[in-house]
């Protein structure tokens, strides 16, 4: 199984066809060759093995993002 994180672009460098992303506060650098549309600094992106693979709605990102925290959350009470 493969967990996806939404992730916000931080900054793109067009001549190396790669971006910063944040994930959850992590930031690291993606590979955005495989996306067919440009990608915009704020935009939200699924990333898979080092490369961004699409674009998502900004909405559904925020939403997931916060569900992701809650779980986090939930682990650290548990102890997991």
């Amino acid at each position: 199984m493969c967990l996806s994180i939404p992730s916000q672009v931080v900054s793109i460098d067009k001549e190396r066809c790669t971006a910063v992303v944040d994930t959850l506060g992590v930031k690291r650098e993606v590979g955005i060759d495989f996306i067919a549309d440009e990608v915009k600094v704020g935009d939200f992106v699924l990333i898979h093995i080092g490369y961004a693979m699409n674009i998502i709605d900004e909405e559904y990102a925020k939403e997931s993002i916060k569900l992701y925290q809650e779980i986090i959350k939930k682990m650290d009470e548990d102890g997991a």
